[in-house]
């Protein structure tokens, strides 16, 4: 009998599925759109406000408003401009700018540092709060202007004196909010953590500190801004640089335009610092980032 042929079956086919085509960027652009609403309407909201505030300065100014407030010698936007187009080539300007980031910087981080530390300090023992509180309330509605004679005796110079009043201003904000967020912190994860084995290092590190994160920001964005204003005050008293010194002396001179120009100035940078605390923030609790 013949040999049975062998059977082979057909090879397979493999099946070409189509590569999704890459989306484009009329589809890209909705969806970065779509993630990004919340902040596109509320900067465009901001540039409208800016720009109303603006048109609002520059009516008021040219027609020399007198309705309560007098806007006679008031500087127009323009003039304020043409003021700042000046500065911007006058290395004195950036000096007094200088001179006061470097005075905010020194005194608000070493704020800061004393003002978290001795809050955590003292919300965790209550020995140290009983005895370092009331003198910290006395101390606290103190208004900074205050401080600048007895500021003026303490340190040899000029610099540190302004820079103490510069840390005082800030370190009673941060150290109440630090207090506050201590108090809040809910006593079952302490004795949850006591129950792990934790240590009171421990404690501190896992327990105390994130749960009072948000309230030690708070107090770090608030000192900022009274950290602001100590340092304006000071250096309009005593100073003989920075931009506080440089308003004062632009009032001393009739030159209303440079007035303005050291207010606008003042709060430019004052907004700078408070973004860059915000954005530290929603770097160490991205878990609260909208």
């Amino acid at each position: 009998m013949p040999a049975a042929a062998a059977v082979t079956e057909p090879t397979p086919v493999p099946v070409m599925t189509p590569t999704p085509a890459p989306p484009s960027f009329g589809a890209l652009a909705g969806r970065w759109y779509r993630l990004n609403q919340d902040s596109l309407r509320a900067t465009a909201i901001g540039v409208i406000s800016l720009a109303a505030f603006l048109l609002v300065w520059h009516l008021l100014t040219t027609y020399r408003v007198v309705f309560f407030v007098r806007f006679t010698n008031v500087p127009s936007p323009l003039a304020v401009y043409a003021s700042f187009t000046k500065a911007i080539h006058d290395p004195k300007f950036l000096l007094h700018i200088l001179l006061s980031c470097r005075r905010i910087f020194f005194g608000f981080s070493l704020a800061a540092i004393v003002g978290v530390l001795l809050g955590l300090i003292m919300g965790r023992f209550k020995l140290v709060h009983e005895i370092v509180f009331p003198v910290a309330e006395v101390l606290r509605p103190i208004p900074a202007i205050a401080w600048v004679p007895m500021a003026i005796m303490l340190w040899p110079t000029n610099e540190q004196s302004i820079v103490f009043i510069t840390f005082l201003g800030s370190f009673f904000p941060i150290l109440v909010n630090t207090l506050h967020g201590m108090s809040l912190v809910d006593p079952v994860l302490v004795r949850a953590a006591q129950c792990l084995g934790a240590r009171e290092r421990s404690i501190f590190r896992e327990v105390y500190f994130p749960a009072s994160l948000p309230h030690i920001f708070t107090g770090l964005t608030i000192g900022m801004g009274v950290a602001w204003v100590s340092l304006i005050a000071a250096e309009m008293i005593s100073g003989q640089y920075g931009i506080g010194y440089f308003t004062w002396e632009a009032y001393s001179l009739v030159q209303y335009a440079d007035i303005a120009l050291g207010m606008i100035a003042i709060g430019v940078l004052g907004l700078g610092s408070s973004l860059l605390i915000r954005g530290a923030g929603q770097l160490v609790m991205p878990w609260r980032a909208k």
